[in-house]
């Protein structure tokens, strides 16, 4: 959790830097903003974190159906974590 929220700090650090950089914000307060941004992509983070989570698990319950198949696993889980997304309205 803690790698999580240092990387969502520095990405949100960075997204308001360019953003006053390049004049496509007026930001009054810095600091907040940065805050906003890192809680967003936090939240971002822990969604995709449980998607994955969700998509481990299905996979694990076929395990003897991809094994029996020449299913490659990544490609099965990058399918299912694709379509799980999609339904929820999630943007990878």
């Amino acid at each position: 959790m803690a790698r999580r929220d240092q990387i969502a700090g520095r990405m949100a650090e960075a997204v308001v830097k360019r953003l006053v950089a390049r004049k496509l914000a007026d930001i009054k307060d810095e600091p907040r903003a940065r805050e906003v941004v890192r809680q967003i992509l936090s939240e971002n983070f822990l969604a995709e974190e449980k998607i994955e989570t969700e998509v481990k698990a299905l996979l694990l319950e076929n395990a003897k159906l991809i094994k029996d198949s020449a299913s490659d696993y990544q490609r099965l889980f990058t399918l299912a974590k694709t379509k799980l997304s999609r339904e929820r309205g999630f943007i990878l």
